[in-house]
């Protein structure tokens, strides 16, 4: 049988401490210091992937509203519109819209004629409106503010709306998506200013921008 700690001589008792003392930290050490295994790699997000829409404009328009006499609400659309978004999904949004003021249409050719002359849109002089985005604020679910330059009979103000993407798919003719914007202007802050003075047309003018585009990317 081996003998017990207490029946070694006081010599070998002694080193067996010392040796004790000695190796129990280094021991300690030697765990802290020992590789630990690798935590599995988490597999980045990736990035919402960014589209360019080519603006359809049978499938788009714009709207305004005005206040007629102080009575009833006038609408009138404009058929016509041309450009791009480009959008990564509640991400970031960008416009470049164009529109065609002698596309300008009340149902009724007489008051067409009258929006195209001088006292209003003035088309020919000025044949486009145009709005370029400059900045987006994303607000979640597919909405934004954007703020852009928008240009009327050839005076540009900033200014910042309200953008919301309705949707995107592809039902077997390209990928689409629409989207549209709600806001309202002072018409004689761009020279628009005819019935103002006189309240027979009210200044307060409501805008509806609806846009569906085809995706530029290739099949």
């Amino acid at each position: 049988m081996a003998p017990t700690l207490p029946s070694l001589p006081r010599f070998v008792r002694a080193s067996i401490f010392t040796l004790a003392t000695i190796a129990v930290p280094l021991v300690l050490v030697g765990l802290a210091r020992a590789p630990q295994a690798a935590k599995p790699a988490t597999a980045a997000t990736p990035a919402a992937d960014s589209s360019t829409y080519r603006i359809d404009d049978t499938h788009s328009m714009a709207i305004f509203r005005v206040q007629h006499m102080g009575a009833g609400a006038f609408w009138g659309m404009f058929n016509d519109l041309d450009g791009t978004v480009t959008y990564t999904p509640d991400s970031s949004i960008a416009l470049d819209v164009t529109i065609d003021t002698g596309s300008v249409d009340s149902n009724n050719p007489k008051l067409d004629q009258h929006l195209k002359s001088p006292d209003f849109f003035n088309a020919k002089e000025f044949p486009a409106m145009t709005f370029k985005s400059t900045s987006a604020k994303s607000l979640g679910g597919g909405k934004f503010d954007v703020t852009g330059d928008l240009t009327i009979r050839g005076v540009t103000k900033s200014v910042t709306v309200p953008v919301a993407c309705l949707g995107s798919g592809d039902m077997g003719m390209g990928t689409r998506a629409g989207f549209e914007a709600e806001f309202t202007i002072n018409r004689a802050d761009y020279g628009v200013s005819y019935g103002v003075e006189k309240g027979a047309v009210a200044n307060s003018t409501r805008i509806i921008v609806a846009i569906e585009g085809v995706s530029t990317a290739k099949p």
